[in-house]
């Protein structure tokens, strides 16, 4: 089973290559540079720590938002040609099929998360430079595999991205409404009903915001306990999500 997997995997990663991402990875790069030395030569203050959090912000974005449109066009145009139908026709497990895939999405994660976290080191020690790029890897297997379920589940490019997407922010941005909820003073039914809504989410959705922070390269203040929260939960949520993957594959009829 491990042969066809990694087949599956290896021309995962060629059709990206192929597709000229690397071409679009350089001019992100360059882009954030611009943009992020544009502010470092006006900024009063700080100027340099504002240069390192925009770099940053910019990188895990634009990484988050490359790796999940490739994803979801890249099995939406498999589907289209019936190559998926023509894989799974061959005699191999639909396990082998998955797993090839994510496979190849978790490698195709390393082409960003690497140059990335290079250029990471212009503004941070090694250390925190690793931290970062080896949770920028972590989040966007996350990313990969959400939207891997999502084009098994919802077949289409549109609702499959935007659910995608959806995830990633809230998932970010719940431990804040998480707060904001707690704190909110005397609230009515309908505000604590949406507080007790986003303890629940927060139960379920990984805690994105302590992936990848900015101020591991501002402030130097990452910690390998926290790298190995972080990797604790992709893990726990790599596996969810192949998990729920490979149900939907298997109950779905060719």
């Amino acid at each position: 089973m491990l042969a066809p997997i990694l087949t599956i995997a290896r021309y995962t990663l060629l059709e990206a290559l192929r597709s000229r991402m690397l071409w679009v990875l350089a001019v992100i790069a360059l882009a954030a540079l611009g943009l992020s030395g544009f502010l470092h030569a006006v900024a009063l203050t700080e100027s340099r720590q504002i240069q390192a959090a925009l770099l940053a912000a910019l990188l895990r974005l634009s990484a988050v938002f490359l790796i999940a449109t490739f994803v979801v066009t890249s099995m939406a145009r498999e589907a289209h040609d019936k190559g998926s139908e023509l894989l799974l026709a061959l005699p191999l497990p639909r396990a082998a099929y998955l797993l090839g895939k994510l496979g190849g999405f978790c490698l195709l994660a390393l082409l960003p998360a690497l140059p990335f976290g290079a250029l990471g080191l212009f503004f941070a020690p090694p250390a925190q430079a690793a931290l970062w790029c080896t949770s920028l890897l972590c989040e966007l297997w996350l990313v990969a595999g959400f939207a891997l379920l999502c084009m098994f589940t919802l077949n289409h490019v549109l609702p499959a991205l935007a659910a995608t997407l959806g995830f990633y922010l809230l998932a970010r941005s719940v431990a804040a409404l998480q707060l904001i909820g707690q704190h909110s003073g005397a609230a009515d039914a309908g505000q604590r009903a949406i507080a007790a809504g986003m303890d629940l989410l927060a139960l379920v959705l990984p805690t994105l915001d302590q992936f990848t922070r900015s101020e591991w390269l501002v402030y130097h203040d990452g910690s390998w306990l926290q790298l190995a929260l972080v990797l604790g939960q992709t893990a726990i949520y790599l596996l969810l999500l192949a998990a729920a993957a490979l149900f939907d594959l298997y109950r779905k009829e060719f």
